[in-house]
């Protein structure tokens, strides 16, 4: 399945990464939140991340961009109501995140804002080009199938960013993405009834 094939390299990288990062130091991690003015924030002097958390920021940069794109892909075409509010209410959601760790990584120090983990090249492509070709009256389906994989995929990498996470910013993060994505999830693959 093309998530597991995008998921088990990306687990082993934040738990690889865990293990080389040590004992946290006695200075806790912290990542300035954002001001609801400017999503981006500033560092504070002295502020730093782990690698395990710089792995995971750029991961999700990553993986929203390419849930926007998937969103975006589809809005346009979507009949059903509550899957057009769920699909805006994802894209206002990740819209924000995105722009929140994208402030944050550079506050990481000389490497941390190469840029996020670009998913070109991955199964989820074959998804994308999956709703790209889905005809109208498949449209809804397939969106909710692309979207329930690559969500459930966010999902599980957040929760192992709990465990294994230095920052508890970052790990707070990481807790409001898998409990956001998991409802996604139920919803996208509830029952028809339960959809409407």
């Amino acid at each position: 399945m093309p998530r597991r094939t995008l998921l088990a390299p990306l687990l082993a990288v934040l738990l690889l990464t865990a293990a080389c990062a040590g004992q946290p130091s006695s200075t806790p991690s912290a990542v300035p939140q954002p001001a609801p003015a400017s999503p981006a924030g500033s560092a504070a002097a002295g502020d730093a991340l782990s690698g395990i958390d710089m792995v995971f920021l750029s991961t999700m940069v990553g993986h929203s961009e390419r849930t926007l794109e998937i969103v975006r892909l589809a809005r346009d075409r979507v009949r059903d109501g509550a899957l057009r509010t769920l699909a805006a209410a994802i894209e206002a959601t990740e819209a924000d995140e995105l722009a929140a760790m994208r402030g944050w990584l550079p506050t990481a120090g000389p490497g941390a804002s190469a840029g996020g983990h670009h998913h070109a090249g991955h199964g989820d492509d074959a998804a994308l080009d999956r709703l790209r070709a889905a005809s109208d009256a498949d449209v809804d389906r397939v969106l909710r199938e692309v979207l329930a994989d690559h969500q459930r995929a966010a999902a599980d990498l957040a929760r192992a960013q709990v465990d294994v996470g230095r920052s508890e910013h970052v790990r707070d993060l990481a807790r409001r993405i898998e409990r956001s994505r998991t409802a996604e999830v139920e919803l996208l693959t509830g029952p028809p009834a339960a959809r409407r």
